[in-house]
């Protein structure tokens, strides 16, 4: 592995190149081409290694992108390549083992999708694995590097809205989406802790999304520490006119649901709503690869990453706890102490 961060290149490998989006056989956005987007454009990575259980997809990755050496066995790969940075680009149900293997492989740093894990517990163990192995762990929660989102967070600070009172978010689901939105709450609410959830999810209808059951519609309402509430509203046809509404002392703030670049501020300095262009989309997958300069960055400085695991785990916290509400049919203090997924166990339960 890299021994002098200063002179050397970060050693990186990618477990799970899949297709890129849009094409045959792909199954999900490609994000495994973004990542190496991300360390193409950063001055201090080489893309060493690759895994992926197709050699067809790995050789059409290599052949994009580039990577020193292809191997069909991740393990394989984590012995072998010597790498610094591993990014884990799969679905769900294998993030934690590949996490745990390349925390105990020895490498400085893993970047792994999201949604964290089908369960709690196994959100727990990838934190602490990495904290106990000194690896700077960091999930994909790209949005916070979305033009739109920092736009918001801005005018908050500003005191365009007065003060924060209420976040609002609306999406197809508490997981696989809804992880981004309670990111988000965190995000706007500077980082404040949750205190309470309570919630109720619907599952007439089970959606399944990149192998994980999910809700039919589900609401999750959260209070902060600080005395902010947040309130997220699931349903695969849920139309709130706004993906994110923030609401303050003094004025709303919103951002709309589709591919707009503009988001929308309603205060009395105006008689109206104002339109505030922005550089992107919430939707802009460039934010994927300035995540990865970031994180790369805050390896070399000692820092920690925008990105950063802990957050993530914040943000899976209310996931879970939101399930666990619906199970105890009552309000879930924080921190959260369970190891399943209530959504998978209240399932298995109904089918037995």
């Amino acid at each position: 592995m890299t021994s002098d961060t200063n002179s050397a290149a970060y050693r990186v490998g990618i477990i799970g190149c899949g297709r890129p989006m849009r094409t045959e056989g792909a199954t999900g956005f490609g994000m495994a081409h973004r990542h190496a987007m991300g360390y193409a454009a950063s001055p201090h990575t080489q893309l060493a290694a690759l895994a992926d259980i197709s050699r067809e997809n790995a050789e059409a990755f290599q052949k994009e992108h580039g990577g020193d050496a292809i191997y069909e066995d991740y393990r394989q790969m984590l012995a072998e390549a010597e790498l610094d940075i591993v990014s884990v680009c799969v679905w769900p149900h294998l993030h934690a083992e590949m996490v745990l293997a390349a925390a105990e492989a020895g490498v400085r740093a893993i970047h792994c999708e999201k949604p964290i894990a089908p369960t709690f517990g196994e959100a727990r163990r990838m934190l602490e694995s990495c904290e106990r192995n000194d690896v700077q762990l960091t999930f994909n929660h790209q949005r916070r590097f979305a033009p739109p989102f920092s736009a918001a967070r801005r005018l908050i600070r500003e005191g365009a809205i007065g003060d924060l009172q209420r976040i609002e978010g609306s999406c197809p689901d508490l997981n696989d989406w809804g992880t981004h939105w309670f990111d988000m709450m965190h995000f706007y609410n500077n980082e404040t802790p949750a205190e309470w959830v309570m919630g109720q999810i619907d599952t007439s209808e089970i959606r399944t999304v990149f192998g994980m059951a999910h809700e039919t519609r589900g609401i999750s309402h959260v209070r902060f520490q600080n005395g902010v509430e947040g309130l997220l509203m699931t349903s695969a046809a849920v139309e709130m006119g706004a993906a994110n509404r923030i609401l303050g002392s003094e004025g709303i703030i919103e951002l709309p649901p589709g591919r707009e670049v503009s988001i929308r501020l309603l205060n009395g300095q105006f008689s109206g709503w104002q339109s505030i262009e922005t550089e992107g989309s919430m939707h802009d997958l460039d934010a994927v690869q300035k995540g990865i300069v970031d994180l790369v960055e805050a390896l070399k400085q000692g820092r920690e990453p925008e990105l950063a695991g802990r957050r993530a785990y914040r943000a899976a916290e209310l996931t879970f706890a939101t399930y666990e509400s619906s199970r105890k049919r009552g309000r879930v203090d924080l921190p959260l102490e369970i190891d399943d997924s209530p959504l998978l166990s209240m399932l298995a339960g109904a089918e037995a």
